[in-house]
């Protein structure tokens, strides 16, 4: 079983939930009292929020890239960035160490490809929608993402930060997602990406009628394949 390098606390509210699936997976793929062999770093996501905010993307690289070394050297066989919107650092992240980098996107590319689709709605970070590198991402892979535009974009982005981030989970926030999924649904999305860790919290299979890409466990799913490939 190789070791799993869990970069985290962006917020460390989906954190908890990487490890969670990451260890419940290997219990039921190797059964008895099998757990993950995992070292985790936490970051203090008030430093990176700030970063994020002010544009200072090429510092967040450094901070995760570092962060990311550390791992490595810690034992780490392969490595999970337990956050969308960060994966906009990737690349330092890989340019700083030698094992591999588990990308949030290609996975959640190939599941939705695997299911037959071609276009989804992507809710995330403001970051995340409106920037390019998880469309372009998910477009090299196939995969067409339609995001919301005006007062559901800030309302996606705010419902993040304001209380998903914190732990609280609304249900006037629910409703509010469910109903800009119907809208990007009805714009042509053939289902929807759960583009932000903690949207998970508040959002699942049984809130709309299409399916639903929930990228925080399909990326643990994914690094457990690696961890015992």
């Amino acid at each position: 079983m190789r070791k799993i390098g869990l970069l985290g606390g962006m917020s460390w509210e989906s954190s908890a939930l990487y490890y969670a699936v990451v260890n419940e997976a290997v219990r039921e793929r190797l059964g008895g009292y099998h757990s993950a062999r995992v070292v985790m770093s936490s970051v203090d996501f008030a430093e990176v929020e700030a970063m994020q905010a002010a544009g200072e993307w090429a510092a967040a690289g450094d901070l995760l890239a570092g962060e990311a070394a550390a791992l490595e050297a810690a034992g780490a066989e392969c490595l999970v960035l337990c956050t969308n919107t960060m994966h906009k650092v990737a690349d330092a992240i890989e340019a700083a160490t030698t094992v591999p980098l588990v990308h949030i996107v290609d996975v959640t590319a190939a599941a939705v490809r695997a299911a037959g689709l071609t276009r989804v709605a992507l809710l995330g970070t403001r970051f995340t929608m409106e920037q390019s590198f998880v469309r372009e991402r998910l477009a090299a892979g196939g995969v067409k993402a339609l995001v919301p535009q005006g007062e559901d974009l800030e309302t996606v982005h705010r419902v993040i930060y304001d209380e998903l981030v914190h732990g609280v989970v609304r249900e006037a926030s629910r409703a509010a997602y469910v109903d800009v999924i119907d809208r990007l649904v009805a714009a042509g999305a053939e289902g929807v990406v759960l583009g932000c860790t903690e949207i998970e919290l508040l959002v699942g299979p049984d809130d709309v009628d299409v399916p639903v890409f929930a990228t925080t466990r399909l990326h643990a799913l994914a690094a457990v394949d690696l961890a015992l490939g």
